[in-house]
């Protein structure tokens, strides 16, 4: 699908497909739960109530290497902000959101900022009981927010449901000239990779770029190892832009604390790898912190400065 796209979005596609690498940041659960995140407490809320904290998460992503942080936004529509009674401000909320992010890009150069819209928790009918025309005005309303705030892309990531994986591309191309990025979630079974409603990894491909993303990936759910085979399915089947986002490995549960046990060091030596494959958009996921993004730094910079 052709479509348009404002002058910062065709020149970030346009680099990716020259070969250069995007760092985005890491886990944006794992920051806030150790700056202040009570347990049950909504995420999006902080942008209101402690914006420096926010801040300080994208400025510490950029100082570390990120080219691009993500807004916490993630549980910004109208469904999920429901459950904290703040469904009439979700304009507010991802508009506030995306201005404290791109304030701490406008401090440093050439960096840029994607709007998080992560899944509504909802299911379109008949699957669920939300209708299509519902869904599509929800997610409308969670990106006109993030637009005003001044988004350089729309992250539709950590999806599980392809009807509205696709109702979300559907909205970005129909209302907005930003560059559309989708991520979905895949398990690992006795046949391989599928998502949760049984969409293999490569079919998403087809679907999603046909639909209008202008890149397609996957994030959450798994570490780097299995990240890196779903990586080389997606590149054996496409030479468009990609994106993986890993967790720090799968969490254990030791004395009550959650743990993430893949450090830096062993990270880096799979994304090492995905370098190779040509994954342009790399960040991190659950368990991810600075230090994992500024490691990933270190090599994608070093690939850069090559092309």
């Amino acid at each position: 699908m052709v479509h348009k796209l404002n002058n910062t979005s065709k020149l970030i596609l346009s680099d990716a497909k020259k070969g250069k690498i995007f760092l985005l940041d890491g886990a944006t659960g794992t920051y806030l739960q150790n700056n202040g995140l009570v347990p049950g407490g909504c995420p999006e809320l902080m942008n209101i109530e402690s914006p420096q904290v926010i801040k300080e998460m994208a400025n510490n992503y950029y100082k570390n290497g990120s080219d691009i942080t993500l807004t916490n936004t993630f549980g910004g529509n109208y469904f999920r902000l429901k459950h904290y009674g703040l469904e009439n401000k979700v304009f507010e909320i991802n508009k506030i959101a995306a201005e404290i992010a791109k304030s701490s890009a406008e401090v440093h150069s050439k960096k840029y900022v994607f709007g998080s819209i992560g899944p509504t928790g909802e299911f379109i009918e008949p699957l669920g009981s939300v209708t299509e025309n519902e869904m599509y005005d929800r997610l409308l309303e969670q990106m006109k927010g993030l637009h005003a705030g001044g988004v350089d892309g729309f992250l539709i990531e950590t999806q599980i449901a392809t009807e509205e994986t696709l109702l979300a591309v559907k909205v970005a191309r129909e209302n907005f000239d930003l560059l559309v990025l989708t991520s979905m979630v895949y398990d690992k079974g006795p046949r391989g990779y599928f998502s949760m409603f049984g969409l293999e990894p490569h079919k998403s491909l087809d679907l999603l770029y046909d639909a209008g993303a202008d890149v397609v990936g996957t994030n959450c759910g798994n570490g780097s190892d299995r990240m890196l085979e779903i990586s080389k399915i997606f590149r054996e089947n496409t030479k468009s832009p990609l994106l993986v986002q890993a967790n720090a490995g799968i969490p254990i549960i030791k004395k009550k604390d959650i743990i993430y046990p893949e450090s830096p060091e062993f990270m880096v030596d799979n994304y090492k790898k995905l370098i190779d494959l040509n994954i342009n958009f790399l960040g991190g996921c659950c368990g991810t912190t600075e230090s994992h993004i500024k490691s990933f730094s270190n090599i994608i910079r070093s690939h850069n400065e090559r092309i």
